[in-house]
């Protein structure tokens, strides 16, 4: 099948897309009416707030009601924990009635995970930690949530490797005793961002993963990150798989969409998807190109890439 037609018949459902029909060109063209099954994705992609805003407007409500009449079936939220109670309660309600599913958001409030240290082992980082993992069960219950992303935060230069990694072991274990009642799931997301974080590769947080030995401490493995850390994107995932919980995208250089970058994401999504995952893969990205054009390029890209079967 040539490639405009393609994209064709997976981007365009009815009347609901006649707008991202016109941003392509193709308002001449005849509208196709797919099924719910045809329209949606052969994995689960989560978007995240004003990724659809051209389309949807700033209201997250209605960017999820248009994201769910492109074939998306996931959001994820960082900031899910300082919107309103009754927000979040209300974007909950949202997904539950278009069959939709929460994916992570950040375990904290504030930004003191990027600051703080669970390595330093000191209990002033246990206590908030602690206070942190019991408000998430709340917020988790008003939006629907399963996971929950968390980072340890930076090195401690006055501690062994070796000691920082057990501090962060505890640390974790007594989080992991708060959630696991709760079936609710924190993911270790190992970064790229700086080179004073603790959690950078895949190795590393499998091993705390194992060692923590918890169902509610698994593995957030970021493509994009892990791209920039340590590469050997499809032998790593298998490498750590038993103790994935969570994925997410962005491709490298300039963390936008797949087609983007060098990562090649048809073969990734086919693997994960030959490896029988049914979990949610977060779009932890930006969109390449600015307005409608660019959400309609990322939709796009999508449909690219998810077309591996």
């Amino acid at each position: 099948m040539k490639r405009r037609q393609f994209m064709r018949n997976s981007l365009l459902t009815g009347a609901s897309l006649a707008a991202s029909a016109t941003l392509l060109g193709k308002s001449d063209e005849k509208q196709e009416t797919l099924t719910t099954a045809e329209k949606t994705f052969n994995l689960d992609y989560a978007f995240h707030d004003g990724m659809f805003k051209n389309h949807g407007g700033n209201d997250f409500i209605e960017q999820i009601k248009f994201a769910h009449s492109m074939g998306f079936r996931s959001i994820e939220d960082n900031g899910m924990m300082s919107r309103p109670a009754e927000q979040q309660k209300k974007i909950g309600e949202t997904l539950a009635s278009l069959g939709m599913r929460m994916g992570v958001f950040v375990i904290t409030s504030d930004s003191w995970h990027w600051k703080m240290s669970l390595t330093t082992g000191k209990q002033e980082w246990i206590d908030k930690m602690i206070k942190d993992c019991k408000e998430a069960i709340e917020v988790a219950k008003r939006c629907g949530a399963k996971w929950m992303t968390v980072v340890p935060g930076n090195y401690d230069r006055s501690l062994s490797f070796e000691y920082q990694t057990a501090n962060v072991i505890n640390a974790l274990r007594k989080a992991s005793a708060i959630l696991e009642p709760h079936g609710l799931v924190m993911v270790l997301e190992a970064l790229s961002d700086n080179p004073d974080l603790f959690l950078r590769h895949s190795d590393q947080t499998y091993m705390i993963c194992q060692a923590v030995n918890s169902p509610s401490c698994k593995f957030l493995f970021d493509m994009y990150h892990m791209q920039r850390n340590e590469g050997d994107i499809i032998n790593n995932l298998n490498r750590s798989w038993s103790e994935i919980g969570y994925l997410q995208i962005g491709d490298n250089p300039g963390r936008k969409e797949p087609t983007t970058g060098e990562m090649n994401y048809k073969n990734i999504f086919k693997h994960i998807h030959a490896k029988g995952f049914t979990g949610i893969l977060g779009m932890e990205h930006g969109n390449a190109k600015p307005g409608k054009e660019g959400e309609v390029a990322l939709i796009k890209a999508y449909r690219e890439s998810d077309s591996f079967l």
